[in-house]
């Protein structure tokens, strides 16, 4: 198989109070095309540091990233950010809704960006299978916090991502609205033959995905290939 993301000998580190923090300390792996996978560690383990670098969001210290076959540590931002409308989806644990938008204009800003045609028309169809096809005209603050997360993996998957990278995605939503997004959020990943890269503290959530990678204090600790 081929990878779609290769992380070579990745580390990240901070000045605070005139010493180095290291956030993350020589991590390396490739994550397959079409894949499904979890990132867990406890709190400060470096998870969401590790995904914004994957992601372009953040440059590394030291290593390599590349996405699509990208070198992105040598790119600057403008060109990250043209990587990632081209090729990721984003869906975050506060949901990062346009609070001035509707629904459906949050859906169809990234669809704006690319300058695609028939957006609405596409935004509609993503708001629809997300199940909230009534809720277009609504803007974030008249929906629960799981029609927002639904709206969130509407516009994630609006711009038919090659990755999507979601960090804690159901964090802030009860049981019940958790377990409908992460079905959701499987079945959109296998219709339309996205990679999944997931950070999780819920390793139930975890066991869903083909394989969970463990941070440690900065490093990559274990490497497993679930039944998921």
């Amino acid at each position: 198989m081929e990878s779609i993301l290769k992380i070579s000998d990745l580390g990240k580190t901070y000045q605070s109070a005139g010493k180095i923090l290291t956030v993350l300390d020589h991590i390396s792996f490739d994550v397959e095309t079409g894949s499904t996978n979890a990132i867990v560690g406890p709190s400060g383990s470096g998870k969401t540091t590790l995904l914004g670098l994957c992601a372009g969001l953040d440059r590394p210290s030291t290593g390599s990233v590349a996405l699509n076959g990208i070198d992105l540590s040598s790119l600057s931002e403008d060109k990250r950010a043209q990587v990632r409308n081209l090729y990721v989806g984003f869906i975050f644990q506060n949901f990062q809704l346009l609070p001035t938008l509707t629904a459906l204009e949050n859906i169809m800003v990234p669809l704006e960006l690319r300058g695609e045609t028939n957006i609405r028309t596409r935004a509609i169809d993503l708001l629809d299978k997300v199940g909230l096809a009534d809720r277009g005209h609504h803007y974030p603050a008249q929906l629960s916090g799981g029609e927002q997360q639904r709206v969130s993996l509407a516009r994630a998957f609006s711009n038919r991502p090659k990755i999507l990278f979601a960090d804690e995605p159901t964090g802030n939503l009860d049981a019940e609205t958790a377990e409908k997004v992460i079905k959701l959020i499987f079945d959109l990943n296998k219709e339309a033959g996205t990679t999944l890269v997931l950070v999780t503290h819920d390793l139930e959530l975890a066991g869903k995905t083909q394989r969970i990678l463990r941070i440690k204090g900065g490093k990559l600790v274990s490497d497993n290939k679930t039944n998921g």
